[in-house]
């Protein structure tokens, strides 16, 4: 029997190996994740697009702006969220759940379309990438027309 080992350019060969292998899984890893991040964004948007069709049709009018502080910090993010769910009543949407440590940021405007013009009855629910995540400063939007620009 051979106790002689691996021989070192048997090793710098699988290191080569195993180092080309990571090259190319490592980008494919990370854009992976951008996109559940984004679908994640989109998801959001078309709830809180159906949660405010639901309120206009039980209450005649959508929502007030809610969450309406604009920003991409993580404070900005949790407490827009607490504002959808708990603004004064009626005008609240708490079945809108993100999830915690979301990666966006949710606000929703009201008498404003996806193009930022005035239009009433409208919203725009907007989702803005938080600082320090991989989705930061990327913006999607979706309005009462259902237009979207993601």
């Amino acid at each position: 029997m051979d106790k002689r080992g691996f021989t070192l350019t048997e090793l710098i060969i699988v290191v080569a190996i195993i180092s080309i292998l990571a090259a190319i899984a490592i980008p494919a890893y990370i854009g992976q994740q951008k996109n559940a991040a984004r679908q994640e964004a989109f998801t959001n948007l078309e709830n809180l697009r159906l949660l405010e069709e639901q309120f206009i049709s039980e209450n005649g009018v959508y929502t007030t702006g809610m969450g309406t502080v604009a920003g991409s910090t993580a404070a900005i993010r949790d407490a827009n969220v607490t504002a959808i769910q708990t603004n004064a009543l009626p005008n609240r949407l708490p079945g809108f759940r993100p999830g915690t440590g979301a990666n966006f940021s949710y606000r929703v405007e009201q008498n404003v379309d996806l193009a930022g013009g005035a239009q009433t009855p409208c919203f725009r629910a907007t989702a803005t990438g938080v600082d320090n995540t991989r989705v930061a400063g990327e913006t999607y939007a979706i309005d009462c027309n259902n237009n979207r620009n993601f």
